[in-house]
């Protein structure tokens, strides 16, 4: 038997009837870390405006907007700094014209403050002084006091780790966002689970990153390859250095300079030993890097001794050269390392050369142990041939073959 359209009930009359006929759940008190999936009595309200003061969204200097209008890097403006602020300190006075006071990310901003300049848009000129080299608007890099809440935004987690030790605080802020991030995924499937039904989970991306060449990120895979070309070139350095000027000192020189032998000669003579005693360096750490750190090396090892010889023509002609215009043996070993430090500091073994200002990059093309890192790094970890290292093994050989050139033309048959 069907039933007259006229009993059929419209869909707000069923709904008055369903919440007629429903009664609420009595209210209970529980710990906070129990409510999550819970839905609240009667809302939450803050006693407090979030965040309770207006404060800097990052590190840089509070000054008027009106002292930096039109500044740029070729007009720069001059503020005088009156204090520093950290983030949990508050200023201790207000601002006039042509003032700053410096921030660090959630410090106050003082009476008279209308902008934050950030730090790379300024200039150190001294103790007290500060030039902006970019214009600023009124409000810029500014949180307002109250602007969360009253916007409806989530509350903020702020995260402050100690930047004196750079790795382990990257770390450490990797991994606590991290589980941030886990937090507020579960707490949005949660509220999508109540909201749509058990069972019913929207789509989501996740990401599945791969380290290629170093798969588990071992920092001594990256090292060890890397110690080969520093104990080279600081073995050979010393070794060559003292090669000619040890001749000066006790007097033989003048037995050479009166034998049939050609500078070429003489340096050849000089230079093979220490050649041979570089390319047992290479072969020894090489050995331990493989069996003892069990480093791997991909690569070919006939390719890696072709690049230690062109990398040795290099470190070889370059301690010679020095050991041609030093007359003391302890001025040829200050020489050495007024060579090596900056030389190993320039290569990348410890600071990434992308991260270098620009003209330091342009000095580091003429630094060996930068090219021969790139070959020691391809040949162990990457298992790259000459197709691929050609460009840093040419540039050893020419770097080579011209500071021997130098070095035999420096060297004369005559006593200085």
């Amino acid at each position: 038997m069907s039933r007259r359209a006229a009993d059929w009930l419209t869909a707000a009359e069923a709904l008055e009837r369903i919440l007629a006929a429903l009664r609420p759940l009595p209210a209970e008190r529980v710990p906070l870390a129990e409510a999550l999936g819970r839905t609240l009595a009667e809302p939450v309200v803050s006693p407090i405006d979030h965040p309770p003061w207006t404060n800097s969204a990052m590190d840089g200097f509070a000054c008027r907007a009106a002292d930096v209008a039109g500044a740029s890097a070729m007009h720069p403006r001059l503020l005088r700094v009156m204090e520093d602020v950290p983030a949990g300190a508050f200023p201790s006075r207000g601002i006039g014209a042509g003032e700053a006071v410096r921030l660090m990310t959630g410090a106050p901003v003082p009476e008279g403050a209308d902008t934050v300049v950030r730090l790379e848009h300024t200039e150190s000129r001294g103790p007290g002084e500060v030039a902006v080299v970019r214009d600023m608007d009124a409000g810029r890099n500014l949180r307002q006091r109250g602007e969360d809440l009253r916007a409806g935004r989530t509350a903020k987690l702020q995260v402050i780790a100690d930047g004196t030790d750079s790795n382990t605080a990257g770390i450490v802020l990797g991994y606590t966002g991290r589980i941030a991030g886990d937090f507020s995924e579960k707490v949005l499937l949660t509220r999508f689970s109540h909201l749509r039904g058990e069972g019913t989970l929207p789509g989501k991306v996740e990401l599945a990153s791969r380290a290629w060449f170093n798969e588990n990120l071992e920092s001594r895979n990256f090292y060890v390859p890397g110690v080969i070309a520093i104990i080279v070139m600081l073995i050979t350095l010393m070794l060559t250095s003292m090669a000619i000027v040890r001749e000066k000192e006790i007097g033989t020189i003048e037995q050479l300079l009166v034998s049939p032998i050609t500078p070429a000669e003489f340096i050849l003579g000089k230079t093979l030993p220490f050649a041979l005693i570089g390319y047992a360096d290479v072969l020894l750490v090489a050995a331990l890097g493989v069996f003892w750190f069990e480093v791997p090396i991909r690569g070919s090892l006939p390719l890696l001794l072709v690049a230690t010889t062109f990398y040795l023509m290099t470190t070889l002609g370059i301690g010679l050269f020095i050991s041609t215009v030093s007359r003391t043996q302890q001025q040829a070993m200050m020489s050495v390392f007024f060579f090596y430090f900056p030389a190993v500091l320039l290569s990348g073994f410890m600071f990434p050369i992308a991260n270098m200002p620009p003209l330091v990059r342009y000095l580091t093309y003429a630094n060996p142990l930068r090219y021969f890192l790139v070959i020691l790094r391809g040949i162990f970890l990457k298992g790259a041939g000459t197709a691929t290292l050609w460009p840093p093994m040419a540039a050893l050989l020419a770097m080579g073959l011209l500071t021997l050139l130098i070095t035999t033309r420096r060297f004369r048959k005559t006593m200085a």
